[in-house]
């Protein structure tokens, strides 16, 4: 095994748990010679379906999932493990034009991930058209010689011959290494999209234990679920400028886990529409977190939502680095 691939393999460990504690056991677990793992980035602009389609390899939910834009705020490492090969998928935030502190830092994720995997999956919208994310996205594994497959999503809301102009128009800027047009949310081209991925796995020690899906903490991972239904439920700005911190998390003899969250919004304003009219829309928003947290835990929940304004975190560098928004 060349050193240089085993560097790469440790560096990714430390960057992709950094939520959790497995930093300096990751290395030890399945280290038989012939596993073999593929570190993958999935890339693109916002709301092109990364998240869906990390969720779809994975096999269950790791990452949330909305229609509005800039859903995913940092890195979500979703992992398939088949056989002897394991696939970490590092599901990015959209690219886009940042307007705040944490736009900046959503962007890093993005810049920082292209560089650090065995290949990058640049996902697109079946549109015969390059916008600026893209170009940008294409130009960065330029410069880094990176292996790259295009996914074209969402080919199940275009007739097939419409292809054709698709592929064609990205052809004409980039040598990929391979095309897959797909369905994240049917699981069409699915596989055959693993199959190109497998090409790119090394062998050597896996990051993670066999039945591991996700680094995020289970903490992490109802903050999100959270967040979710604030997106679905929320309209306008109003989503966007939230987080959501756990405050209390108790397991009781009986199995009841007790859940004490605290949504913060950046105006007064925001809260009262957060509240709802007499306490409508926190309890609808509760209500929907509570029923996918208790899937997730296999357990019963009681879950306690509380709302704070602490006005422009977004651009609050000590507030930002609270809610987990920081480079590591």
């Amino acid at each position: 095994m060349e050193n240089g691939k085993w560097r790469i393999r440790a560096r990714i460990a430390t960057l992709s748990i950094f939520h959790s504690q497995f930093s300096i056991t990751v290395l030890e677990i399945n280290n038989e010679q012939d596993s073999k793992t593929a570190v993958v980035s999935v890339v693109g602009r916002p709301n092109v379906g990364k998240s869906t389609l990390t969720n779809k390899l994975v096999g269950q939910k790791v990452a949330i999932v909305s229609s509005k834009p800039q859903t995913t705020r940092t890195r979500i490492t979703g992992v398939l493990s088949r056989g002897e090969t394991q696939y970490v998928l590092l599901d990015t935030p959209g690219l886009h034009k940042p307007r705040s502190r944490l736009g900046d830092y959503m962007c890093k994720v993005v810049t920082d991930t292209v560089s650090e995997v065995d290949v990058a999956v640049l996902v697109v919208e079946p549109i015969p058209n390059i916008g600026p994310a893209e170009e940008s996205l294409i130009a960065q594994i330029k410069q880094h010689h990176m292996p790259a497959i295009l996914v074209i999503n969402k080919i199940d809301t275009i007739k097939k011959e419409e292809l054709l102009a698709v592929i064609a128009t990205y052809a004409a800027v980039h040598e990929f290494d391979a095309v897959v047009p797909i369905s994240a949310r049917t699981g069409e081209g699915v596989e055959e999209l693993l199959t190109e991925i497998d090409k790119y796995a090394i062998e050597g020690p896996q990051l993670f234990p066999e039945d591991m899906v996700s680094d995020q903490p289970e903490r992490q991972l109802v903050a999100e679920i959270i967040r979710e239904k604030m997106l679905r439920l929320l309209d306008r700005e109003v989503p966007h400028g939230v987080a959501v911190g756990i405050e209390r998390w108790n397991e009781r003899e009986d199995g009841l886990v007790e859940i004490n969250a605290v949504i913060y919004c950046e105006k007064a304003s925001h809260k009262g529409i957060i509240i709802g009219k007499r306490g409508a829309m926190l309890k609808e928003i509760g209500q929907q977190a509570r029923a996918d947290i208790e899937r997730m835990l296999d357990a019963k929940v009681f879950l306690e939502l509380w709302v704070k304004v602490k006005e422009g975190w977004r651009n609050n560098q000590y507030q930002m680095r609270n809610f987990g928004y920081e480079d590591q």
